[in-house]
């Protein structure tokens, strides 16, 4: 058996590459962080056809697998490319294509004329003393670490599993931008005061799916992060001289860059089943896509934390960027589940719990 990318794969991951490489330096990075924003960088991508990735040709997509969208979402980690990938490119159109009926919505989304934003921390980690309460078709209550503060409109779940959506400059609605250690992407708070909104599934399943996909691609997006870190360290080690020697040749040094590598490595195997299970394994899917959220994550903050050490002091420091990474790998770690929630729900999942 053979477990690979085909030509077509390879293709889309040197594109997608080649536009980060060009357009998405630290430089861009450090004024997206500032303040800048990310409209130039989803422009390019929409033209590459990523947002239209898994939408269906009869819809102006392109009607790929989620193992080409976890590619693109590991070429997104590795140049911590700021956009909303996860939410207008993978979540959006899953939610729309599983509920049915939202031809339109996922032919604005295909061509890049519409942002949808996602707010499910409701649905899966509902704090106790707020929640979302509908009523008739308004919203009340209150959505935190809702991703794309620049959205048009956003997918709202509530504590049920049921998703609404929900303009941007709907009646009611404010947002409140969010400061969170990931400065790559940004999220917001937002609350609803009788606002208009949408019913678009009641459909537990259809909420669960979205979050599978969601934490194969947060996964796949640490994989790509935590190569890079690794990448800056190695090189780093190879330029770094200590008592006339570069810090490479120490025996330490070694050992601390062949763990990472030997910690990583597996994982992209393990992302690649995790997105394609989501299609052609459906009984396996929701476990794997729980274990693989798991697992990145605790081997991304691994390979954050040993890349950093690698550098010394340097890594410390804003002249290297390296924080960028660091704090992506920690934002994924909590999006969407942190890993002893999505260990509990593989638990559940196998009758263990």
């Amino acid at each position: 058996m053979q477990f690979g990318l085909s030509e077509e794969q390879v293709l889309l991951q040197d594109n997608v590459n080649r536009f980060l490489d060009d357009h998405v330096s630290l430089d861009a990075v450090r004024t997206y962080a500032e303040g800048g924003e990310d409209d130039a960088i989803w422009q390019g991508l929409t033209e590459l056809g990523i947002p239209a990735l898994l939408i269906d040709e009869e819809y102006g997509g392109i009607g790929l697998a989620p193992l080409d969208a976890a590619i693109v979402a590991e070429s997104m980690g590795y140049h911590t490319a700021p956009g909303p990938f996860l939410t207008s490119a993978i979540m959006a159109p899953t939610v729309f294509a599983a509920a049915g009926g939202h031809s339109d919505k996922l032919a604005a989304l295909a061509a890049g004329e519409l942002r949808v934003g996602i707010a499910f921390a409701e649905g899966f980690g509902a704090r106790n003393d707020a929640g979302i309460n509908p009523a008739g078709a308004k919203l009340n209550g209150k959505s935190i670490f809702a991703f794309d503060q620049a959205a048009d409109s956003y997918l709202v779940a509530d504590q049920h599993k049921h998703i609404y959506l929900v303009a941007a400059d709907g009646e009611g609605l404010s947002r409140k931008p969010l400061t969170t250690v990931d400065k790559t992407r940004r999220t917001v708070e937002l609350t609803y005061s009788d606002t208009p909104a949408t019913l678009i599934s009641d459909d537990p399943e259809v909420f669960a799916q979205a979050m599978d996909i969601g934490r194969v691609m947060l996964a796949a997006d640490t994989l790509g992060a935590a190569q890079n870190m690794i990448d800056q360290a190695v090189e780093y080690a190879k330029q770094r001289e200590q008592f006339n020697r570069p810090i490479g040749s120490f025996q330490a040094v070694k050992h601390m860059c062949a763990e990472m590598a030997a910690q990583l490595e597996p994982c992209r195997a393990m992302v690649w089943f995790a997105a394609h299970a989501l299609n052609e394994l459906p009984d396996e899917a929701r476990l794997t896509a729980c274990h693989t959220k798991a697992h990145l994550a605790e081997v991304g903050k691994f390979v954050a934390k040993t890349s950093t050490e690698v550098h010394g002091g340097m890594g410390f420091t804003d002249l290297l960027g390296l924080h960028y990474w660091f704090k992506r790998c920690g934002a994924n770690r909590q999006w969407l589940g942190a890993p002893e929630l999505v260990r509990e729900e593989a638990a559940v999942l196998q009758g263990l719990a």
